[in-house]
């Protein structure tokens, strides 16, 4: 027995996803009936739906077994794989970055940034970072009353942030936040290069160009820090050596890309979901000012929340058996972290923003080896801008109808239309 069509569209289908509701609800109905079974779509290489947070840390847990980088790592259809091996020399991501290698090579690449952003290692730039989340929420109440919380905040507080730790001016802020968009949000016409509908291959060809607008841009960058390295991320990154080597084009441009762009878009996101869910619900700022010592479950609960990585791919190495079913090498699963963010066996009311949740085991950040590099980062800089807009926010209410973003892979709120009050 498969996944019924209409569900298997659904979970894949963009537009899909900038209606959360239709997603979460599709998602609970195979939690319930075929927590993992496959999805058999005419235009697409079968996948496993993998719905349960136990099924999909168990494939996180055992990363020998399952690649993430012998496939597509984002769902794609068999056309649009076939072309991207057409661009990239036979890769089948176009893109090789941390998320699309396996094995020694993502040990050794994970191994240049990691010490530079563990929680010991961020430490000392919390007061910097302070002062970026005072700068914007200045910036924030300058609106006198009324702002769109995703476009005047969300998306720019961590871009500022990320932009600053990898070494990148403030005045190629609106470039990178542009690609980035660009890059992920490529289905929604308001946000991708073209701003407007396009062709599955035009959507490829789009992809492509951004992509190597970023590494024009990136090239000048390793000059520059080969040149004089510092202490920032990228200059770490151009000086970076494997078996004393510099890293490869692919590898070093991968590196430049998923640090840039997902270093901050999938904070904006978390950002502006946990702001719409404020606004939503009155009694979260009262409780989170009466209990200043819940931030950091306020945090995790709009990780768990927002999910800003919807889904990656895996593709099985070996025979194996996961929550009862036969998989066998070569199969490719879809792991959904929002499904799995909602799996009423692990959470009490999955479907509402608490933060009085003892127990938070989210795994937006996935699991395992492929767990995300700046997670420590992502968490401090959230916890560092509600702590001081808390302070300064008296209330705050929805000022019309938010929007999300269109796309299946990386995305959340685009428009969070609030009205507020300060103290």
């Amino acid at each position: 027995m498969t996944i019924s069509e209409e569900l298997a569209r659904t979970i894949i289908d963009p537009k899909a996803y900038s209606e959360r509701e239709i997603v979460d609800a599709a998602f609970a109905k195979i939690r319930a009936e075929q927590p993992l079974d496959k999805a058999e779509l005419a235009e697409f290489e079968p996948f496993w739906v993998v719905s349960r947070h136990a099924d999909i840390k168990e494939i996180e847990r055992q990363a020998n077994i399952f690649h993430n980088g012998d496939k597509s790592t984002f769902i794609t259809n068999i056309e649009g794989n076939e072309r991207v091996k057409m661009l990239t020399g036979g890769e089948p991501n176009l893109i090789r970055s941390l998320v699309s290698v396996d094995g020694d090579e993502h040990k050794a690449l994970r191994g240049i940034v990691f010490p530079h952003v563990t929680p010991r290692a961020i430490k000392p730039l919390e007061d910097a970072i302070r002062g970026i989340a005072n700068e914007f929420v200045d910036h924030m109440l300058s609106f006198d009353g009324e702002c769109d919380f995703a476009a005047d905040v969300a998306f720019l507080y961590p871009l500022r942030v990320i932009m600053t730790v990898l070494g990148v001016p403030q005045e190629d802020e609106a470039f990178m936040l542009k690609l980035t968009q660009e890059l992920f949000n490529n289905a929604d016409p308001e946000l991708n290069r073209a701003r407007a509908e396009l062709t599955p291959e035009e959507m490829l060809k789009s992809l492509w160009e951004t992509t190597m607008e970023l590494e024009n841009y990136f090239k000048a960058v390793t000059e520059r820090f080969r040149a004089e390295p510092s202490t920032a991320i990228n200059s770490l990154i151009a000086n970076a050596q494997i078996n004393g080597e510099y890293l490869n084009h692919r590898q070093m441009m991968g590196y430049y890309i998923i640090a840039a762009t997902a270093g901050h878009d999938t904070t904006s996101n978390t950002t502006a979901g946990a702001m719409w869910a404020l606004a939503e619900r009155p009694h979260l700022l009262k409780q989170m000012q009466d209990n200043p010592e819940r931030i950091n479950a306020f945090v995790e609960e709009s990780i768990r929340w927002e999910v800003p990585v919807k889904h990656f791919m895996r593709s099985a190495v070996a025979d194996c058996e996961i929550g009862g079913q036969q998989i066998k090498a070569g199969d490719w699963l879809m792991l959904s972290y929002q499904s799995g963010n909602r799996d009423e066996s692990v959470w009490a009311d999955p479907f509402d923003f608490r933060m009085d949740r003892e127990q938070n085991p989210q795994i937006a950040f996935g699991y395992g080896v492929h767990v995300c590099l700046g997670q420590h980062l992502a968490r401090m800089e959230m916890r560092i801008l509600w702590e001081e807009l808390f302070k300064r926010l008296k209330s705050v209410e929805m000022n019309g109808k938010g929007e999300r973003t269109i796309s299946n892979f990386v995305c959340g709120p685009k428009h969070v239309p609030i009205r507020f009050a300060v103290n």
